[in-house]
């Protein structure tokens, strides 16, 4: 564990951020952490229960702070997810309460989340649906966001569940739409059987890594490996979630399902295959990465004969 022993000397009652600040970015950056210095500030803003925009305002800290911050800094050198040690994820316009159990949600996944409030808003009182839905980000987002929204998000890792059952109650409580939450698997063939035909909306962050791939210590030792793999080639959740989202969607209805950036073509390939959507397209992230893909359920409610064609969009 990283040590940072420079603590404020007898005498002295606050050390200023700053330097703590700077010695906590420099173990973090020892550490392989991507952002040392904007997480260090995080982790200070923390402790100091202040904005983090605010920290140069800020007293300072105690000897008890500055013993609270540097174990939290030593946690996250030793690769702790932020996320856990502050207990919330920002995600769009929320804060979500996360920990063990829970994947944390990604920023990028936000760009899947706005595609689905920019559909939803073309719709009145749209039904959306949000397939593996974790801490609840994309289903808690389009509550907030399409506030006449019918959302229902579902989920079936009992430990997510709970997180996403605390957020829900904590965003209606907030005065959001409430949602709904089903416990149930994705892959079930029968899954939201009373909702075939009528969903506008379907929305889908899924485990989508292939097994073999490496990922980083944040992700290996916390997140849920359920909800992070899938399968051999990554896609053993997103090929059942396809033929199950076309049972679900209104004809004209939209989804939308997130993806490794290595199945930019397989996945608008599978969409194209299952011969009942249209306007199949791939969206990329901010940096080019394929990031997800789109389609329209076929208006005729039919199956073509061939695929359609697919393109490559931007988000």
């Amino acid at each position: 564990m990283t040590s940072l022993p420079q603590h404020p000397s007898k005498g002295t009652e606050r050390e200023r951020p700053s330097l703590a600040i700077a010695r906590a970015a420099r173990a973090l950056a020892e550490a392989g952490v991507e952002a040392p210095r904007a997480e260090a500030e995080l982790l200070a803003a923390y402790v100091l229960d202040v904005p983090r925009g605010r920290l140069a305002l800020a007293d300072g800290f105690t000897a008890d702070d500055l013993a609270r911050f540097d174990a939290l800094v030593g946690r996250r050198a030793a690769r702790e997810p932020l996320q856990h040690l502050t207990g919330v994820a920002g995600f769009r316009h929320l804060e979500l309460a996360v920990g063990p159990g829970v994947f944390v949600p990604r920023p990028e996944t936000e760009l899947l989340a706005g595609w689905g409030v920019e559909q939803g808003r073309s719709r009145n009182a749209p039904l959306v649906v949000d397939l593996c839905s974790g801490s609840g980000a994309i289903a808690l987002s389009v509550a907030q966001e399409l506030p006449d929204a019918r959302v229902v998000a579902v989920e079936r890792s009992p430990a997510a569940l709970a997180w996403l059952r605390r957020n829900a109650a904590d965003r209606a409580a907030a005065g959001d739409t409430p949602i709904e939450v089903v416990a149930a698997d994705v892959t079930d063939p029968e899954l939201l059987d009373e909702l075939v035909g009528r969903v506008d909306v379907l929305l889908c962050n899924p485990p989508y890594v292939p097994r073999s791939v490496a990922v980083p210590p944040e992700v290996a030792g916390h997140d849920p490996d359920e909800a992070v793999f899938g399968g051999a080639d990554g896609l053993a959740v997103i090929r059942p979630v396809i033929g199950r989202a076309a049972e679900l969607l209104r004809p004209g209805g939209v989804l939308g399902v997130e993806h490794d950036d290595t199945h930019g073509r397989a996945v608008p390939e599978l969409l194209a295959a299952d011969g009942r959507f249209t306007a199949v397209a791939e969206h990329r992230d901010l940096v080019g990465r394929p990031r997800f893909a789109t389609a329209s359920r076929r208006a005729d409610g039919q199956h073509a004969t061939g695929g359609p064609a697919w393109q490559t969009g931007s988000s």
